[in-house]
């Protein structure tokens, strides 16, 4: 039977979090941390990790939340973790770490303590980091929270400080001809809160691409388009789709993708940047399941979400 998540949390609560917003926002670090950020092949990166939080359909409280762990520059999977979660907090613009991040955390934590050596030296996160309407997104919050650097990367333009996906966004996109080029989200205050970028040559539509922490906005950039297989990163793509076979698995009911054929996907051999019968870069064959942009339950019109 399908669940409700509590309502709108009471005003309290909404100073509480932007409190805790503000004091966590002055720990992010933007800029490179480490040798292998700046080195133009990423040499010394071998653990890139990725996270993911499904939603059980129709229900607005259980969810499935997804940390994996992939070799780098392979993107073979070396460690999974999804466990069956229970949403406390309701989704809210703005709000998304509240919902969500703490079990995000856990899932590091456990890592950390089962397989030390296998902690990902970043994490990409299915979400934004500054780009965010107090610039602290959901990647900023875990990647502060875990001490990890962590890239935001969206599917859908979050638009705040003036950006917005009009016609003047539209003709830029329609710009970026190749995988790999970008151009900059300047927003109406004269910062740069991301790039949009064309991870691959098959899919037109961008990915949004922020910092989340202790890492540059340009290595952040050059790192999810070298995860790039299809249109989504492998490490997100991965954690997406193991998540949504988990709840089938756990809970039944139709499945939401063909594992066997997705796994295919995530070694492809004469096409590593997708294929004939896959003209759209996402991804999938004709009946394989390809991560989008997600609606959370109860949420308001889909252009002011996070993600």
């Amino acid at each position: 039977m399908a669940q409700e998540a509590v309502g709108r949390p009471p005003e309290e609560t909404l100073s509480l979090w932007k409190r805790e917003q503000d004091q966590l926002k002055a720990r992010v670090v933007d800029q490179d941390t480490e040798a292998w950020q700046r080195d133009p092949a990423f040499a010394g990166l071998q653990r890139v990790g990725g996270v993911d939080v499904s939603f059980v359909k129709g229900d607005s409280v259980r969810a499935c939340a997804s940390l994996v762990v992939l070799s780098y520059p392979e993107l073979e999977v070396l460690y999974e973790d999804s466990r069956l979660v229970h949403l406390t907090a309701p989704y809210l613009p703005g709000f998304l770490a509240f919902r969500e991040v703490p079990f995000l955390v856990d899932a590091v934590r456990r890592l950390r303590e089962k397989a030390p050596s296998l902690v990902p030296q970043v994490l990409l996160v299915d979400g934004n980091g500054v780009l965010h309407p107090r610039g602290f997104g959901v990647a900023c919050h875990l990647g502060v929270l875990t001490d990890l650097p962590c890239v935001g990367v969206a599917k859908k333009l979050l638009q705040v400080d003036g950006l917005e996906n009009d016609a003047l966004h539209r003709d830029q996109i329609r710009l970026l001809r190749a995988g790999g080029d970008s151009f900059p989200l300047m927003g109406g205050s004269g910062a740069v809160l991301g790039r949009a970028l064309r991870s691959h040559d098959r899919s037109s539509k961008p990915l949004y691409v922020s910092v989340g922490h202790k890492m540059s906005l340009e290595a952040a950039v050059r790192l999810t388009r070298s995860c790039c297989r299809f249109r989504v990163p492998e490490p997100v793509r991965q954690a997406d789709i193991r998540s949504r076979d988990y709840i089938h698995r756990t809970l039944g009911g139709p499945q939401p993708s063909a594992p066997g054929q997705e796994r295919k996907a995530q070694r492809p051999k004469a096409r590593p940047r997708g294929g004939p019968e896959d003209p759209s870069g996402e991804g999938r064959t004709s009946e394989a399941h390809s991560p989008g942009p997600r609606t959370h339950p109860g949420a308001p019109d889909p252009g002011a979400q996070e993600r």
